[in-house]
């Protein structure tokens, strides 16, 4: 059941889907005993606690929680999952954070969602990365003629070494996975319908 809240317009409030309500509901029954927190490997880099956040998530403080980079940090281990007393699909709740930042495409997030959406759509098209098309990509989605030249030493060094070619691209690969994602997509719509 999708909740309901006001976001204010320039014509006053209005109502609007609450993104937060499924995953509100995934950890609805959180007793904030602090295993998550305790289990986490990243925790220690993280500006609000696992626990913190879940609390957040259930006073519905969507704009704290969104100024965070606590589920960035996630990075899927599964132990506070494994370790929950209550059974919660914790890890799952972060990847749903995750997708709301990416579908809002939130600011803070720019430059990890432009990067994500490069990787996968150069392994969509190849079945693997193409590092050269991949950072063409990026350079391209970010909009900024001056980013490449910040990685220019890299990117000599690493092709001094072989460890990245020059690649001619190809429209139709045959390792391309585009099928696949195109199932994945259908699937992945029909979930949220």
């Amino acid at each position: 059941m999708n909740e309901v809240y006001k976001q204010p317009t320039a014509n006053g409030p209005q109502a609007t889907a609450d993104p937060l309500a499924r995953i509100r509901g995934m950890i609805q029954s959180c007793i904030q005993c602090g295993t998550c927190t305790g289990s986490c490997p990243n925790a220690f880099a993280m500006d609000l606690t696992p626990r913190h956040l879940w609390r957040l998530v259930l006073m519905q403080q969507k704009d704290d929680i969104f100024q965070s980079r606590t589920f960035v940090l996630c990075s899927a281990c599964y132990y506070c999952t494994l370790r929950c007393p209550r059974g919660l699909p914790l890890t799952e709740a972060m990847g749903g954070l995750k997708q709301i930042a990416a579908k809002e495409d939130l600011p803070l997030y720019k430059h990890s969602i432009r990067f994500y959406k490069s990787f996968m759509e150069s392994i969509r098209r190849h079945g693997r990365v193409r590092e050269t098309e991949f950072m063409t990509l990026y350079f391209g989605a970010m909009k900024n003629p001056l980013l490449p030249f910040r990685f220019a030493p890299l990117g000599m060094k690493l092709m001094g070494k072989g460890k990245v070619g020059v690649q001619i691209p190809s429209k139709n690969d045959p390792n391309s996975l585009d099928a696949v994602f195109r199932k994945a997509e259908e699937l992945e719509g029909k979930d949220e319908g």
